[in-house]
């Protein structure tokens, strides 16, 4: 049996961290003098009793995680933290049911950005603020996931990333802790950096506050239902684009280049695919909309940049109603809900370096069987694609495909027509946000879908979020086996 003592004070932990941040919208209501604040209060008085339950009843000495915890643990921890979080949207005068309560944390803490909130100009400024709090932290999560948990439990071809060469924790683990503070660093800095443009393009102090976080998060939560078409500026979309793409990019390469390394951000495989691929798009569509829809070039190129950005990084922010462009530019955009960005970001998807790989497997396959005598190697940054990572690439894609496709079908037997069905399967598998259609597009929301569907979706965001295998592992029999 696992033992799990270890994951459930970690939980405790984690929970007590929500129930603090569940402190911050309390105020915001008490300074507006909305009543909502009893119900942030109420959430984190339930939260911080179960926290610090968990930690009193599984106090050890000295916490260590074996392999089994540690998926465990990263489930579990994702499953409890937007259980609770889910709280304030329900005990808010939004009167949340709790299905809907549940969607939206997971689409916070997952920073996917799909929402069941109409009306966003009528909601409390609690629940504004905690929406853009759940994607802030749910950002900072994942990157120290991507870095210090995945490579460690070789999810999806992760091993790469291992932050050391040796398996030896005491010499692994305080490397990560320096990483992972060094990137809260930096993740705060551009934070604040963004908010403050933000401010001067004409949003107010609390819009830039919160459109930061979910920019840099990727996330995509806003305060108006019209996105980034309610602000109409340039230089707040441009402001916008560079901070997703520094938000979907490894953020272990920000560290290297504040120590003087700027050579490694310059010369990364994966940053130059990731950039390559966000360029080509935005020329295609750009040009589709130039020759095709008339448009003028500067509003082509902004809107266009602005949108592939948001959906390659799976943000979800919208400039325009792209679903209207025309079928070219819908089957490109469609495409790029499965990309993602690059590996050690905020960003959702494939991700970028999957597909390297897969090329160069690819390739190499195709030189055998020109040359059979040949020795052929690929290489993913100049380092060795072994067989073990490879497996377990072709491994995720294959699932990420499978699922993708058992949640479209279980979107369309909840009555969702085919064109929802599939986006919605995209775009919460991939952390994306909107989707396609009449309900869930670019100007839509995902209230009106039924219960079974929001909890369907929310879901394939967890799943899309922890890499697949880190949830199916669990489903093993083996894996309960001592």
């Amino acid at each position: 049996m696992v033992d799990l003592r270890p994951v459930f004070f970690i939980i405790g932990v984690l929970l007590l961290v929500l129930a603090t941040a569940m402190l911050l919208p309390m105020a915001a209501d008490m300074a507006e003098g909305n009543p909502d604040w009893q119900g942030f209060a109420w959430a984190a008085a339930a939260t911080l009793f179960v926290g610090g339950a968990l930690i009193l009843t599984n106090r050890i000495e000295g916490v260590k995680l074996n392999l089994r915890q540690a998926f465990l643990l990263t489930t579990l921890s994702w499953v409890v933290l937007v259980a609770f979080g889910a709280l304030p949207f329900s005990f808010s005068s939004l009167r949340l049911g709790y299905a809907d309560a549940y969607f939206e944390t997971m689409s916070g803490l997952t920073t996917t950005g799909s929402t069941v909130i109409a009306g966003l100009f009528r909601a409390p400024p609690g629940i504004l603020l905690w929406r853009g709090l759940l994607q802030w932290m749910g950002g900072i999560g994942i990157i120290a996931m991507a870095i210090v948990i995945l490579p460690m439990l070789r999810i999806g071809g992760m091993q790469l990333f291992r932050l050391e060469s040796s398996d030896k924790s005491e010499k692994v683990l305080p490397r990560a802790a320096q990483i992972a503070a060094g990137i809260g660093v930096v993740y705060l800095v551009m934070t604040a950096v963004c908010a403050l443009l933000y401010w001067i393009g004409g949003m107010t102090g609390f819009e830039a506050a919160i459109h930061a976080m979910a920019t840099l998060s990727t996330g995509g939560f806003s305060t108006s239902d019209d996105s980034f078409l309610h602000f109409n500026s340039g230089f707040i979309d441009v402001t916008a684009i560079v901070f997703m793409l520094f938000g979907g990019m490894t953020f272990t390469l920000f560290l290297r280049v504040l120590q003087g390394d700027w050579r490694s951000a310059l010369t990364d495989g994966q940053t130059r695919w990731y950039l390559g691929v966000a360029a080509a798009f935005t020329v295609a569509i750009a040009l589709w909309q130039i020759v095709v829809n008339r448009a003028e070039p500067l509003f082509a190129l902004r809107h266009s940049a602005f949108n592939v950005v948001s959906i390659i990084t799976t943000t979800g922010f919208v400039s325009a109603d792209y679903s209207q462009w025309g079928p070219l530019p819908v089957t490109l955009i469609f495409f790029l809900f499965f990309v993602g960005g690059c590996s050690g970001s905020t960003a959702g998807g494939i991700k970028i370096f999957r597909f390297q790989m897969l090329v160069q497997v690819a390739r190499t396959h195709v030189r055998h069987t020109l040359m059979p005598s040949g020795v052929f190697i690929p290489k993913f940054n100049r380092k060795q694609i072994t067989e073990g990572v490879t497996q377990s690439v072709l491994a995720f894609v294959f699932l990420y495909i499978l699922i993708f496709a058992a949640i479209a079908a279980g979107l369309a037997l909840t009555g969702l027509d085919l064109v929802t069905s599939l986006s919605g399967s995209a775009v919460a598998l991939g952390n994306v946000g909107p989707g396609f259609g009449d309900i869930i597009g670019p100007v839509g929301n995902f209230s009106t879908l039924p219960e079974a569907a929001k909890w369907l979706l929310s879901l394939a965001m967890l799943l899309g979020r922890l890499e697949l295998l880190t949830v199916l592992v669990l489903l093993s029999r083996s894996f309960w086996r001592s």
